[in-house]
């Protein structure tokens, strides 16, 4: 067993040795007195090989600098995000709109007080439940034409009244009292309401004005507090009319057979 060891580390010691004589003639000796390709002793693969072993330790290969992180700004980052963009959408073409069919709202319109008359002489009078609305509030209560509106009754949530003032409840129905006499403008306020009843809808919208002396203000205000079936109104928002207008909003018609599910 000690006799073959021996033999490995002979072997592998000679071989080290030979190894330092071939890197100690590369190193030392000048080009010209390496051993010649010709030399019988070398093969020309053995021969190659060690001219190559002596460029690589002759002149070592520069280590590459690493190379620094590019900072780009955030206008530059938009840019490339918008020049890929750009190629991603080449060649796509616009949907033809022309069979789409346009949905547009009609707009609500305001009835005023002469179309309803009209329309009363042309279907009959029309039920109003036998409300009588009496003056004499009106009168002892006089407003001014830029005073804002407000009333409800005690039972209705705060939640509702201020959606009302906000003018967040969607009006049914409008009609508008200018020109009226007060007989009409009365006639016109009782038929408005009548009119959502019939429709079980509960927020109308009665348009009255701001004359100087503000007398069909007065008259609705006063009128409107008579009311069975007005639970809330106020003068509307700017946008819905100011104080020459009042949000009404009316009990809902549960009894009415047409809207019996």
């Amino acid at each position: 067993m000690l006799g073959l060891g021996y033999v490995v580390f002979s072997a592998i010691h000679f071989s080290f040795q030979l190894f330092k004589t071939i890197i100690y003639q590369i190193q030392y000796l000048p080009r010209f007195q390496i051993m010649s390709k010709h030399d019988s002793s070398l093969s020309k693969d053995q021969y190659n090989l060690l001219k190559d072993l002596k460029k690589q330790i002759s002149h070592p290969q520069p280590k590459a600098e690493p190379v620094a992180p590019v900072v780009k700004t955030a206008e530059q980052e938009q840019e490339e995000d918008l020049d890929l963009f750009r190629k991603q959408m080449q060649g796509v073409q616009k949907i033809d709109a022309g069979n789409i069919a346009k949905i547009e709202k009609s707009p609500k319109k305001k009835v005023d007080a002469q179309t309803l008359a009209k329309r009363a002489a042309a279907e009959g009078p029309m039920h109003t439940d036998e409300t009588v609305l009496s003056d004499t509030q009106a009168m002892l209560n006089p407003v001014g034409s830029q005073a804002s509106l407000s009333y409800r009754i005690a039972t209705l949530q705060h939640k509702v009244f201020e959606d009302l003032k906000a003018g967040n409840l969607r009006w049914f129905e409008a009609v508008d009292l200018h020109g009226c006499t007060v007989e009409e403008a009365r006639q016109a306020v009782l038929q408005i309401i009548q009119i959502a009843k019939d429709e079980n809808q509960n927020v109308i919208k009665i348009v009255h004005g701001k004359g100087p002396e503000a007398i069909l203000k007065t008259y609705v205000n006063g009128w409107l507090r008579q009311h069975r079936d007005v639970l809330a109104f106020v003068s509307a928002p700017e946008k819905q009319g100011g104080t020459g207008a009042v949000l009404v909003l009316l009990k809902r018609a549960e009894k009415n057979p047409k809207f019996k599910q």
